[in-house]
C-alpha cells in the first residue's frame, strides 16, 4: 500500500470512527472497485440498486447481508482481501456487511455521491474541510 492510501485510511478512521483493519479493508475495497462510485455502481448491477441508494440518501440506511456482499463483490475479491487482512471470508463478507452502509453515508454527507468518488483522498479531503 502506498503513502496516498495509507493516509486516505488514515483519514477513513477519523471520519469513521473506525479503527485498525475495518478502515484498511475499506480502503482496499473502495480501490479495487473503482472507488466509491465504482462500489455503489457493482451494487447497482447486482440487484441492490434501493439499498446502495439509502446509503447515499439523507434518510435511512437499509441493511445488507453478508451473503448478498459475497454475491456482489465475488468470492475471490472477498478472499484476497480477507488473505490480506488475515480474516475468514465470512467474517470479513460480514463486516464488510455491518460497515458499508454507514461507510456509504459519511462519505455522502449531502446525499450526493461526490463528482471526485473515484478519488477516496479527495472526497475524504473535502470532507476535513
Amino acid at each position: 500500500m502506498g503513502l496516498l492510501d495509507s493516509l486516505a485510511g488514515g483519514m477513513l478512521e477519523k471520519v469513521m470512527g473506525e479503527k485498525g483493519a475495518m478502515a484498511q479493508v475499506a480502503m482496499d475495497m473502495l480501490n479495487q472497485n473503482g472507488g466509491l462510485s465504482g462500489v455503489l455502481e457493482k451494487f447497482k448491477e447486482g440487484g441492490l440498486a434501493e439499498q446502495a441508494a439509502s446509503w447515499v440518501g439523507t434518510g435511512e440506511n437499509l441493511p445488507i447481508s453478508a451473503d448478498q456482499i459475497a454475491s456482489v463483490l465475488g468470492n475471490s475479491q472477498i478472499g484476497e482481501i480477507a488473505t490480506k487482512f488475515g480474516i475468514d471470508p465470512n467474517t470479513l463478507s460480514a463486516q464488510i456487511a455491518e460497515h458499508l452502509p454507514a461507510i456509504v453515508d459519511k462519505l455522502t454527507p449531502n446525499g450526493e455521491v461526490p463528482s471526485e468518488s473515484g478519488n477516496l483522498l479527495s472526497v475524504l479531503m473535502g470532507m476535513l474541510k
